[in-house]
């Protein structure tokens, strides 16, 4: 089956790229045709591209392996995530002074347009969040017909260096040959996903732990309060698990199957088998040992965190809520030790059940949720259309097209147009060379193409010819 309307979009992650295909449904929600997955630790570092014809390289495989499951449609278009350790929120307000005027839908629109005309030195806008209005410094939700002398809007800017988003539309569809249909700023299009309207009202933080960073995106009464990506990491956790003596790829499953974000004291004398860097010995290492290493490390990362809420004014705020995502948030006890750190409540993520049509698991599989948030924020039709060819008029074929015979010139009978009375000629001759003229029509007549038609009158002319001149030499 061949797709002609479908969304596309492409997951920039520090390990993986992640490559998905989706449709909408008429209310909206999501239904996952395809995906596919790369490695990007060669490419990408800590969110940001920075090996870019590497990078294209990978997406171009990415591109053809969905395009192998989309019934031969063809991509023309995707949508790309911009994260990056760079990224974060500013605030930036626009005001009006209305006397004793009333607000309207244009002075909204003022002050929208005022705002996406700003450019802050050094970095580039990339998003905007919706604005909390102030109405003679009184927050208002809904400010279109009430009265005031002043308003004010307070935006939050999703801002990062001007390379940030080059490296992801310009230079990227360059080298992928393909158009870019827009730049979703990853950490707001997952707190879409994930974050339910309550809880966003009630004021609640969603912390992405990714390998090569970690994104904090905070609300508070129904806006963004904050968003801020640290350059910290769970790969860093796998980094200096190496120390100990073991592999990266080791190191990796070690922190993966008995890493633990609170050192539990209980198990300091249980070993642990792990290869070494040779590849050909292996060796037993302290249990204690490997936690101590990790928990030293997911605690640097917590504290980061935590210093980000206290910036935003949330973090002790009551009643506020934590949800937690991304591959490092599978450390055993991470849930436990935000918990015990912040003095809230905190649960995993899980995908908004009316944004996702029911029987896509996938959606929830944090390797794959970002790259769902991403078809979600998508708008345009990312098939690439193709003009039918126009029909070409049917040639009719000649009933034997293997002879090509020549063209068959008319000529009257010299003896048929000469005068009755004229002796100088002789006698007529037979227009055959001596075939009765009857036997020749209906020769003539069973005559089953152009070129037997043609060899006959040629015949014809040579026999009356050679007829003719024995005549007069008598």
């Amino acid at each position: 089956m061949a797709y002609t309307d479908f969304i596309a979009a492409i997951d920039l992650g520090s390990s993986h790229m992640v490559g998905m295909v989706g449709t909408k449904g008429p209310a909206g929600t999501l239904s996952i045709i395809a995906y596919e997955v790369e490695n990007s630790d060669t490419c990408i570092r800590r969110g940001c591209v920075y090996n870019i014809k590497d990078a294209a390289g990978k997406i171009v495989r990415l591109i053809r392996k969905l395009e192998n499951k989309l019934g031969g449609s063809r991509i023309g278009k995707v949508y790309i995530g911009v994260g990056g350790q760079s990224l974060r929120s500013i605030n930036h307000a626009v005001s009006r002074v209305l006397g004793s005027g009333t607000v309207t839908e244009e002075v909204l629109k003022e002050l929208d347009q005022e705002c996406r005309q700003y450019r802050p030195d050094m970095l580039d806008v990339l998003d905007i969040a919706a604005p909390v209005y102030y109405l003679d410094n009184q927050p208002e939700i809904h400010p279109v017909g009430l009265g005031c002398s002043r308003i004010e809007a307070r935006y939050k800017l999703l801002v990062g260096r001007p390379s940030l988003r080059h490296a992801v539309t310009t230079n990227m569809s360059e080298q992928i040959k393909l158009d870019v249909a827009g730049a979703v700023v990853a950490p707001l299009a997952l707190a879409d996903l994930i974050l339910t309207e309550q809880e966003k009202l009630k004021g609640c933080a969603l912390i992405d732990f990714g390998a090569g960073v970690t994104s904090v995106t905070m609300y508070k009464d129904g806006s963004l309060a904050g968003l801020y990506v640290i350059p910290l990491g769970s790969h860093l956790i796998t980094r200096d698990l190496t120390s100990l003596g073991m592999p990266e790829k080791e190191a990796e499953r070690v922190k993966r199957t008995y890493g633990n974000a609170i050192w539990e004291k209980d198990n300091e004398q249980q070993m642990v088998t792990v290869d070494l860097a040779d590849g050909q010995h292996s060796s037993e290492i302290k249990l204690s040992d490997i936690n101590m290493v990790v928990e030293a490390r997911s605690r640097e990362i917590i504290e980061n965190i935590y210093a980000r809420l206290e910036d935003t004014g949330v973090a002790k705020e009551p009643g506020y809520s934590i949800v937690i995502a991304g591959n490092g948030a599978a450390l055993k006890n991470m849930r436990e030790a935000l918990s015990e750190r912040f003095k809230m409540d905190v649960r995993y993520a899980s995908v908004r059940k009316d944004l996702i049509a029911d029987g896509e698991m996938i959606a929830n599989n944090p390797e794959y949720t970002t790259a769902v948030a991403l078809l979600l924020k998508g708008t345009e039709n990312c098939a690439l259309y193709t003009a039918p060819e126009p029909e070409k008029p049917k040639v009719v074929e000649p009933e034997n097209p293997k002879i090509t015979p020549p063209p068959v010139i008319e000529q009257e009978d010299e003896n048929e147009t000469a005068p009755a009375g004229n002796d100088s000629t002789g006698p007529t001759p037979p227009p055959t060379g001596g075939t009765k003229g009857g036997d020749r029509k209906g020769r003539e007549d069973k005559t089953p193409n152009l070129f037997e038609r043609w060899f006959g009158n040629t015949v014809e002319k040579v026999g009356g010819a050679i007829g003719k001149a024995m005549d007069d030499a008598e």
